[in-house]
């Protein structure tokens, strides 16, 4: 059996779907996060397989662009949930109110 295109993308939406799952249901913020990283890697994924079976280099350039924008977010989003968790000494996100003002 070949594994062709249809497959990579029916894997790219069941992983996209957990992501979303996980996104929805959970209230931990590391959780959440994960979720995100998940549902980009999904997409990832779907861009890669669709660039080697047209035989275009453009979605593997432009998985580079979303590695370097999911990296960057990653780190101010540690950064957000390291200074509740310094606040409150809990990371749900129910406790994200304390940044109103």
């Amino acid at each position: 059996m070949e594994i062709g295109l249809n497959h990579y993308l029916i894997l790219s939406a069941v992983l996209f779907a957990l992501g979303v799952t996980g996104v929805l249901v959970r209230k931990n913020a590391i959780i959440i996060f994960m979720s995100i990283e998940l549902m980009l890697n999904a997409v990832n994924l779907a861009f890669i397989a669709i660039s080697h079976f047209t035989g275009d280099l453009g979605g593997q350039i432009f998985v580079l662009f979303v590695m370097t924008v999911a990296a960057a977010e990653v780190a101010v989003g540690l950064a957000i949930i390291i200074t509740i968790f310094r606040n409150r000494q809990s990371i749900n996100i129910d406790d994200v109110s304390i940044l109103k003002w």
